[in-house]
């Protein structure tokens, strides 16, 4: 079965100045200088390598943080963004050799709505018909059905500019279904969106892939991917760290059980003591606390507060989680903020 989806070491590389320091040898504007004179960039590695298989007619979700490569993967797939090195296909087709073959094939959503203000919603959705090819009965029925499944019959003759956000974002994928796509791009399409707006969307999406449809999306939100995916990537430093599915990732959480304290100060001493408490599997000292994973919660909380004690410290405040893929995405790439 060939695959909706395949990547093969795929590698994105991106120049930009270096960062201008003022007053900090060796910076400038331009850059640091190279042979003869010439500003030398530096480089952002986007993609590092990217390897995936994503079969036919699954929802699949591409997780990680803020400059993981989320986006330039959706990127190159969609033809947006040229790839350093590597292969992508799209149901058999390679997407940069064949961008007109592999464009039929893919609905593209966005992370921001990019649609033309100066037409009406049934518009939108009829002239991105039309550049399908698609004849003028079928894409005024399709836009019709669309519209009312979207709950944007009452607006359909309006211009769009006087939409809200969560309308805007319900037009941009009913767009992307116009033409029927076998695989459907979503970049954090819930994004800023209210609760019921956001589960009439995942409904969707969800009656979208039960008619054999593919469906990648890049989301920050873990509940959405659990809810939704049932094959998972997490992405960082353009790498993939984990894949599987839902259950699958859970289970792989160290111990099981995470508990997130925080200290009057902080110890080494105090994360070796906490490493050698019965049932504890990982400790993680980061962003000015301590994840402790582990087989039990509750329970151990006791030997915490006595291995703190121990080292001088008072425990301040306690989480305990059971498994869940926000453990296991912090697990994998960290607390820090990322730019």
């Amino acid at each position: 079965m060939t695959a909706s989806i395949r990547t093969r070491d795929l590698r994105k590389v991106y120049d930009s100045p270096a960062p201008f320091a003022a007053g900090i040898a060796g910076y400038s504007p331009m850059g640091t200088p190279g042979p003869k004179g010439k500003a030398k960039k530096s480089e952002v590695i986007a993609l590092d390598g990217l390897s995936l298989d994503i079969e036919p007619g699954v929802i699949f979700g591409l997780l990680g943080p803020n400059g993981a490569g989320k986006s330039t993967t959706v990127g190159i797939l969609t033809t947006r963004v040229r790839p350093t090195s590597g292969d992508a296909q799209v149901c058999g087709i390679d997407v940069w050799k064949e961008q007109v073959r592999a464009k039929r094939l893919i609905g593209v959503v966005q992370q921001r709505p990019n649609l033309d203000f100066s037409l009406t919603a049934r518009e939108i959705l009829s002239f991105h018909a039309a550049y399908f090819g698609i004849g003028s009965a079928e894409r005024a029925k399709h836009a019709a059905e669309l519209l009312e499944r979207f709950q944007l019959s009452s607006r359909a003759d309006e211009l769009v500019r006087g939409f809200s956000g969560g309308m805007m974002q319900r037009l941009s994928i009913a767009r992307a279904m116009m033409h029927n796509p076998q695989v459907l791009f979503l970049d954090e399409p819930s994004t800023g969106l209210d609760p019921q707006t956001r589960l009439l969307l995942w409904e969707i999406i969800r009656e979208y892939n039960k008619s054999g449809k593919t469906v990648l999306l890049t989301t920050h939100n873990m509940e959405e991917a659990d809810a939704l995916c049932s094959r998972i990537a997490i992405v960082d430093h353009g790498k993939t760290i984990a894949l599987g599915s839902p259950t699958e990732l859970k289970q792989s959480i160290p111990g099981g059980y995470l508990i997130r304290a925080r200290f009057s100060g902080a110890s080494e001493t105090l994360a070796a003591k906490l490493r050698q408490l019965p049932g504890v599997s990982e400790v993680n000292a980061d962003g000015g606390g301590i994840d402790i994973y582990a087989s039990r919660g509750g329970p151990l909380v006791g030997a915490v507060v006595e291995a703190a004690s121990g080292a001088g410290l008072d425990l301040l405040d306690v989480h305990i989680s059971e498994p869940s893929l926000e453990n296991l995405f912090l697990h994998h790439t960290g607390r820090s903020l990322r730019q």
